[in-house]
């Protein structure tokens, strides 16, 4: 397990448990030693800052896009490509089944190790990425398929060559399909919801978020550097932006705040996908009969909503 800064109080503690375990998984200090470690978590987890919820977010061990996938998403059949340069596996794309239900999943995965990080590209999609997301909304609209997508990326992959190939336009497609389709779509950010990257798999019906994800017009570094020519200051850009579950549901940007386990979604995978599953279920119940006329409009008027602010 990686610690974060803020968690270095526990690694003694941890280790401790570890190495009684060893001896005897039965002993009575272990017990205590737990409650103490819960106990430190519990507390520290209710007054996380911006910056440290940002951090939890991108913790390495967090369930990715992959992880909900398997577990909820019963006979997954993979579609790839854009039909017009190539495939992205930033971008993980298929149909199957959820609760009995047909639905197409879209999710930005950034990889667990060395080898996956690279072939997924770290969750940071190139145009090629954003075009076969667009082919396969429109595919459920053609067949009246509901549209689960996990956000979990920094932002698009900022490269010359993505540029060339028309990054920023393949974006605005993603969201103006997005915009258009008469489709139940339900997005859940499980991670970074990063600036065009993650709004270009989020403009739904029902956006749903993890209690410590993070969702933002730009980076806390990339707002630093733009701001004050400073990374440094990253710690007091995250704290301006407002990009925490519990701000973005008070200002409406989104509808659900999705409960993680003590200490973090990386802390117990099982539960936290459970969470998830539990909240896409209700969400997906609460939209599924809904007229396409009433999918359609709700949706862009929320959307038209953003950035409005009434006295």
């Amino acid at each position: 397990m990686q610690f974060l800064d803020f968690e270095q109080p526990i690694i003694e503690l941890e280790a401790k448990i570890r190495d009684l375990s060893l001896l005897d998984d039965k002993n009575k200090e272990i017990f205590s030693l737990k409650k103490d470690v819960n106990s430190f978590l519990e507390k520290t987890y209710e007054k996380l800052t911006p910056w440290q919820i940002t951090q939890v977010a991108r913790h390495p061990n967090r369930p990715h896009a992959s992880d909900y996938i398997n577990y909820m998403i019963k006979d997954f059949q993979v579609l790839s490509g854009d039909r017009s340069f190539s495939e992205d596996k930033a971008i993980i794309s298929g149909l199957g089944s959820f609760h009995n239900e047909t639905v197409l999943v879209i999710g930005q995965e950034k990889g667990f190790d060395t080898e996956s990080r690279l072939k997924h590209n770290f969750g940071m999609a190139r145009p090629e990425g954003y075009r076969k997301a667009n082919r396969l909304m429109k595919l459920a609209d053609k067949f009246n398929i509901p549209i689960i997508t996990f956000i979990d990326t920094a932002g698009a992959y900022p490269g010359v060559g993505a540029e060339e190939r028309g990054q920023a336009e393949a974006i605005a497609s993603c969201i103006q399909t997005s915009l258009e389709i008469k489709v139940p779509i339900i997005s859940i950010i499980i991670g970074e919801g990063g600036s065009g990257g993650a709004i270009a798999l989020a403009a739904a019906n029902k956006v749903l978020m993890l209690q410590n994800a993070i969702y933002s017009v730009i980076s806390p570094e990339g707002c630093a550097s733009i701001l004050w020519r400073d990374n440094n200051k990253a710690e007091q850009a995250a704290d301006s932006l407002g990009i925490t579950a519990k701000i973005l549901k008070e200002n409406k940007i989104i509808e659900e705040v999705i409960s993680e386990p003590i200490g973090g979604a990386h802390r117990d995978h099982s539960l936290s996908i459970k969470n998830v599953e539990d909240a896409i279920k209700k969400a997906l119940y609460e939209i599924k009969n809904y007229s396409k006329d009433k999918l359609l409009l709700d949706r862009k008027e929320k959307f038209i909503q953003y950035g409005r602010f009434f006295k």
